[in-house]
This record gives C-alpha cells, sequence and structure tokens, in this order.
C-alpha cells in the first residue's frame, strides 16, 4: 500500500474514488453529447456513400438509356423507363438508412465486417449498370447480378444481428433486384444471337 505523506491517509482509500456508476453515467453523457454530431455525421457519410455508387452506376447508364436501350428486344412486362430512377433513388436512400442503423449499434468492431461486407456488395451493385449498360454485355449481367443477390441476402443476415429494422430495409431493395434478375434474363434471351 502507498502512503500520501502530504495529506496523510492512503492512496488506495476507496472513500475518495468516484463510485462506477458515477463514472459510467458520466462517461455516457459525455459521449451522448459527442454522438449526436457523429450520429449525423454518420448519416451523412452513409448517404454519400451509397449515392456515390449510385453515381458510378448512373454513368454508364444514362446515355444507354437515352440512346441504346430503346432499340433492346425487351419483354411485355418490361416498367417503363421513367420508374427507374425514382425507385432507384429510394432504393439508395433506404440502403443508407440501414448502413447507419447498424453503423449507429456502437458496436464499432463488431460492425465493421458486416459495413464492409456491405462495401463491398455496392461495388457489386454499380458493376452491373457497367456490365448491362455501358459493356452491353447482358451474359456477364445476369452472372454478376445473382452474385449481386446473394450479396445483398448476406447483408440482410449480417444487419439482422444488429438492426432488425435494418435488415427489413433491405428487403425492398432484395425484391427490386430480383425483379432486376428476371428482366435481365428476359433481356438476354431475347437479345441472344445464334
Amino acid at each position: 500500500m502507498s502512503f500520501d505523506c502530504y495529506h496523510g491517509r492512503d492512496l488506495f482509500q476507496t472513500s475518495e474514488r468516484i463510485p462506477r456508476q458515477s463514472m459510467k453515467t458520466e462517461t455516457m453523457v459525455a459521449t451522448n453529447q459527442r454522438s449526436t454530431k457523429a450520429l449525423v455525421g454518420g448519416f451523412i457519410v452513409s448517404l454519400m456513400v451509397c449515392y456515390t455508387a449510385a453515381a458510378i452506376g448512373g454513368l454508364s447508364t444514362a446515355e444507354a438509356v437515352a440512346t441504346w436501350y430503346p432499340n433492346v428486344a425487351k419483354p411485355s412486362w418490361n416498367p417503363p423507363n421513367w420508374i427507374f430512377a425514382p425507385v432507384w433513388s429510394l432504393l439508395y436512400f433506404t440502403m443508407a438508412v440501414a448502413s447507419w442503423l447498424v453503423w449507429k449499434a456502437d458496436r464499432i468492431l463488431a460492425t465493421r465486417p458486416a459495413l464492409a461486407w456491405f462495401g463491398f456488395h455496392l461495388m457489386l451493385n454499380a458493376l452491373w449498370s457497367l456490365l448491362f449498360f455501358g459493356m452491353k454485355r447482358f451474359d456477364l449481367a445476369m452472372i454478376e447480378i445473382v452474385l449481386l443477390w446473394l450479396s445483398i441476402v448476406i447483408s440482410i443476415f449480417l444487419y439482422y444481428r444488429f438492426s432488425k429494422l435494418a435488415a427489413m430495409l433491405l428487403i425492398p431493395y432484395c425484391a427490386w433486384v430480383t425483379f432486376a434478375s428476371c428482366l435481365n434474363y428476359a433481356i438476354w434471351s431475347l437479345n441472344r444471337v445464334g
């Protein structure tokens, strides 16, 4: 034991210590005060990441939709072109909210693999547009969209561990990609040469 010669008392005396509960409460208050800015910043970053993936995909889509895509044979159930932009905008928003919900679960080390996987998935998302519209390769896009769909399903399971709402927010996206996969296959079938 150590003895404080200036004050004539034991340094390890428990009566002078701050109770653990009090320290925990003070830390939580300080964290919550910092967290407001962090939560807003995290939400903005989540939006930026998701909409950056959208913009990358959009670069190869925009011109092709106006010039090449109208001449591609499509099934009768193909939706009108105007519907894709608002649907995808909403889906990217729900993806951003879902990722933010997982991020704010406040278990940084635990959520990191789920968020890293989702980042990988966003690369697959952007790649599909490049293959389908940029390279006009329906066959490669078909293979890739199956991988994209699987990556979404995995993301749903990974996100569920941290936030049920985050997982549910990805379900409409998964449903839309399921529809897009069927459409991709139909277009590939109708435009196959030889």
